[in-house]
């Protein structure tokens, strides 16, 4: 699969979720199978390109590529003026943010709350399109709600505009990430442009993934949440499409030293003090669904240094051969000791 004159490894893609992929989370994800990814959004506000939080964001040194960034706001000016920053500064993908359904940016008439614009959409279609010279992509939702579901006239606007692909969350903006992802309006945007479509929403196995692509017609499934602490999921998709057949979980000593690498990529990327305290999420959910993972996480909530902080995974993860030398998840503990 290409995004205009890039080749892609394969069609299982890494979504951009704020907090979430930094450029050590997008890595990891790329290393594991991930054949795209996007970084968290960056605001078009150039007040703010020079703050910590965004300049974190829009830092993708050393990445694999293709490297994308995704950009967020209301003005297609300040947008077009956000992507050509980002180009300069070396990303080769611009992904437009119109998928967000969070209060705080929808509040501010960004993500997923210009769909209710159509007129504002075009304009900053062909704004950033027009700014930059290379592939422009979009993420979006079937509309803002229920009743007002506007996925295709959007994906035919986008497609005239000159953007290279589109990505379709199966929710409207109220529906936030509530409920079941529905599929028909993926299928039907699908068959309306001759744009590559990438389906997003819910793809949380290899089977739903298979699935999801058979339903929908999609050239790609995006897979967000489901990824959060098993960023192994990507190969496990990859494969599984591939041949039909299922990759065994990842052994122990693999999980422990990805663990060492992403920790330490975490803490030089933040910072020991930020380090420390954004890290935790992540370990939260690698620990998730294994035997004594909520008391270990708990623990470590409490830990001040990235020293012991390190530690404490290392341990908890030699533990885990207590089990087996794969990682056993969601297996009740006593049925794991007898």
């Amino acid at each position: 699969m290409n995004i205009g004159p890039h080749s892609l490894r394969n069609n299982v893609f890494a979504a951009p979720m704020a907090g979430v992929t930094d450029r050590p989370f997008r890595q990891l994800c790329k290393q594991l199978g991930a054949g795209y990814a996007v970084s968290e959004m960056a605001a078009s506000d150039p007040r703010l390109w020079a703050s910590e939080k965004t300049s974190r964001r829009i830092n993708h040194d050393g990445e694999m590529e293709p490297k994308a960034v995704q950009i967020a706001g209301a003005d297609p000016d300040m947008l077009a003026q956000c992507a050509k920053f980002n180009v300069d500064r070396g990303a080769q993908i611009i992904d437009i943010n119109m998928g967000c359904p969070v209060k705080k940016v929808c509040n501010s008439w960004c993500g997923s709350a210009l769909l209710q614009n159509e007129k504002l959409v075009g304009r900053i279609l062909d704004a950033v399109v027009a700014a930059v010279d290379v592939p422009v992509t979009l993420k979006f939702r079937t509309g803002w709600d229920r009743l007002n579901k506007n996925a295709l006239t959007i994906a035919k606007m986008a497609e005239a505009s000159g953007i290279a692909m589109l990505t379709l969350h199966g929710r409207t903006r109220a529906d936030g990430y509530s409920g079941e992802a529905e599929y028909e309006t993926i299928a039907a945007v699908k068959a309306a442009v001759s744009i590559p479509v990438v389906a997003n929403g819910d793809i949380t196995t290899p089977e739903k993934a298979k699935f999801v692509l058979e339903a929908t017609g999609a050239d790609a499934v995006m897979i967000g949440r489901a990824a959060q602490g098993r960023p192994w999921i990507f190969r496990e998709i990859d494969h599984f499409l591939r041949t039909g057949d299922y990759l065994p979980a990842p052994s122990v000593a693999e999980v422990r030293a990805l663990m060492n690498e992403h920790l330490l990529a975490h803490y030089a990327f933040y910072g020991d003090f930020m380090g420390l305290r954004t890290a935790r999420k992540h370990i939260g959910w690698y620990v998730r669904g294994l035997p004594g993972g909520e008391e270990f996480r708990q623990r470590m909530n409490r830990l001040e240094s990235c020293e012991e902080q390190l530690a404490a995974v290392d341990a908890f993860f030699e533990s885990q051969l207590l089990y087996g030398k794969r990682l056993q998840y969601g297996v009740p503990e006593q049925k794991l000791a007898a």
